[in-house]
């Protein structure tokens, strides 16, 4: 994919650093396979709209009768305001991209527009508006019979742009979104106790899951944090929310799956029918193996509190913040490292030290006399430390902590679908706000392995963690790490493709740039490329601080580098080979092909053009 000349200097030369990066990860990519698995192969070049083989008006008509007339032309409406003319409803559009639930009801957009020298946010040229099994397998076969390119969508809040491809034909989820629970629950053709569980429709958002599970059922899920994201999305991608630690993946609490494969059967796996596949959708990634229409999840038992705790610390000095982020590292260490805490710790370069943490099953004033010594370190040396907000600790009922009633009561911790008549349920957290409709500009991450938490070592992470913030904002993602996890927690992982070394972590490290709502061609809106490098370029410095002192690179998929060169490597590590053996049973065409995805190094980064 071409990109910008400022980019290209800058990435696409190999300094010293980046080869000894390649070749220190190529020890890893024999181990997974990328060097002894047979080539996989891959189907005809696809077709576009205006080329011969195209489907004509009776072939789409036939098509449409096939889905019950929920074949849907597909325009973004950004192209109306990309002409240089940008009629006056443009501005109320670029208004409405701020709204999640907009985005995610209009099948030519996605959540984020796009990544600055990366991906645009791209319609299909149709949709089938899926309801049903039947429709998913309809539209699969007219893809596959007429080599047309497939996208899927359901939450559509891809960072990598996966669930959108221009020209193609768009399996779109969004409708089929129930929600029912299970008090007795045992997968189809295994001998198991019944056990409760929740199964969900593949285009259901977690937030109207959790209030269905949780507000109504007084059970637990183990999803997103977000409230707007997808649920199929992010079990494929292994699936991470607030309280990992205690509950696990989202992939590892996944009990059945109903799946349409790229022959256009409905297949129901499990870990008795058919596990290989359902091993890899475990983790291995969305829009790869086949299209998800049903999903049962594992629930569990509430606990009494949820809360949290959080506070903005700014050091008065360099050499303050240092030793803020050693005491911050040790207070972790010491009273943080267990299944009870997640979310955020981040780091500044204003030397400022950003917590936001969630936690649960503790009561709030056990949780005030946890913190209460490490802040009055910080008042006690007012010529190094400012307390610029407060420290909050606060804690609910279980119960209520996706109650979208209880929590609008709440001033400024939620916003509202605010189109007319939308459901007053509609509700994300303000916070979150930030990134509807945004254009990234850079994301990376990296496992932190649990030993950096250990004595010497720890002072090697708080130098690094340092340095890192001299160039950009670094956040320690407490909840994306498993070493800390329950055993069960930590031992169901296993049985996931995601990458072993999340087990041994203690936290996931994310440095990432963004933009707001910008569309290439729109008068006013268009994305600031300079800026984006030069935020990319910064990214990639923090970001480099932390990796030299690891001896071993690994990544979440679902929070990562558009360019990273070693893809299977750091998402997958020794599990890819089974991952392509997986899809070279299931897709041996390659009909579902997504960035990064597996199997996706046999197309052109378009998916439309096999490379030899």
């Amino acid at each position: 994919m071409r990109r910008g000349s400022p980019v290209i200097s800058f990435r696409e030369r190999l300094s010293r650093r980046q080869i000894l990066r390649v070749a220190a990860a190529l020890p890893l990519a024999s181990a997974a396979g990328l060097g002894t698995t047979p080539a996989m192969s891959a189907g005809p070049s696809r077709v576009r709209p205006g080329m011969a083989d195209w489907p004509d008006a009776a072939g789409w008509e036939r098509l449409r009768r096939a889905v019950g007339g929920r074949l849907l032309p597909v325009r973004s409406p950004l192209r109306d305001c990309a002409d240089g003319t940008a009629p006056p409803s443009c501005k109320e559009l670029f208004r409405s991209l701020r709204n999640p639930y907009f985005l995610g009801d209009e099948p030519g957009l996605t959540q984020t527009l796009g990544w600055v020298d990366a991906w645009t946010s791209s319609p299909s040229a149709f949709a089938v508006a899926a309801e049903s099994a039947a429709d998913v397998a309809a539209a699969i076969d007219f893809a596959r019979t007429r080599h047309l390119r497939l996208a899927v969508k359901g939450g559509g809040h891809s960072y990598q742009g996966t669930s959108n491809a221009a020209d193609s034909l768009l399996v779109w989820t969004r409708r089929m979104n129930s929600v029912v629970l299970h008090d007795a629950f045992v997968p189809q053709g295994c001998e198991a106790d019944p056990a409760p569980a929740v199964t969900i429709g593949a285009g259901a958002l977690w937030g109207p899951v959790y209030d269905a599970v949780t507000t109504h059922g007084g059970h637990y899920v183990q999803g997103g944090g977000c409230l707007t994201v997808g649920v199929a999305g992010l079990v494929q991608s292994g699936g991470f929310g607030s309280f990992s630690r205690a509950y696990g993946l989202a992939a590892a609490s996944l009990l059945e799956a109903e799946i349409v494969t790229a022959d256009g059967a409905v297949r129901t796996v499990n870990a008795c029918n058919e596990p290989d596949l359902f091993w890899a959708i475990r983790g291995g990634g969305g829009g790869t193996f086949g299209v998800l229409t049903r999903l049962t999840l594992a629930t569990h038992p509430l606990p009494a509190t949820f809360g949290a705790v959080s506070a903005s610390v700014r050091a008065r000095s360099p050499q303050a913040f240092h030793r803020l982020i050693a005491d911050m590292l040790q207070f972790y260490s010491e009273h943080l490292h267990n299944p009870h805490w997640g979310e955020q710790i981040a780091f500044r370069p204003n030397d400022t030290l950003s917590i936001a943490l969630l936690f649960q099953g503790l009561e709030e004033d056990a949780v005030r006399r946890l913190w209460q010594p490490f802040f009055d370190r910080l008042t006690a040396s007012p010529g190094d430390f400012v307390l610029e907000s407060p420290p909050v600790v606060l804690a609910v009922p279980a119960r209520r902590l996706w109650d979208p009633a209880f929590l609008r009561r709440m001033p400024g911790l939620v916003a509202a679908d605010d189109r007319p008549g939308a459901p007053p349920d509609n509700i994300f957290w303000a916070g979150d706000g930030s990134q509807a409709g945004q254009v990234l500009h850079a994301y990376q991450s990296a496992w932190l392995p649990e030993r950096l938490l250990r004595s010497g070592a720890a002072a090697t992470l708080a130098d690094a963690l340092f340095a890192a913030s001299r160039h950009w904002s670094v956040s320690l993602h407490l909840n994306k790490g498993l070493s800390a996890a329950t055993p069960a927690a930590r031992a169901a992982s296993a049985a996931t493709a995601i990458h072993p070394m999340v087990r041994d972590a203690f936290a996931l490290v994310i440095a990432g740039a963004e933009g707001p709502p910008a569309y290439p061609g729109v008068p006013g809106h268009e994305p600031d490329r300079a800026r984006a490098r030069r935020q990319a370029a910064a990214v990639d410095r923090a970001m480099a601080a932390i990796r030299g002192i690891l001896p071993e690179h690994g990544s979440y998929l679902g929070e990562s580098d558009f360019f990273a060169a070693d893809w299977q490597a750091l998402f997958w590590g020794a599990n890819y080979r089974r991952l392509r053996e997986v899809k070279e049973t299931y897709d041996p065409g390659g009909l579902f092909v997504v960035h990064h995805g597996v199997g996706s190094e046999r197309w052109s980064a378009d998916g439309f053009s096999p490379r030899p």
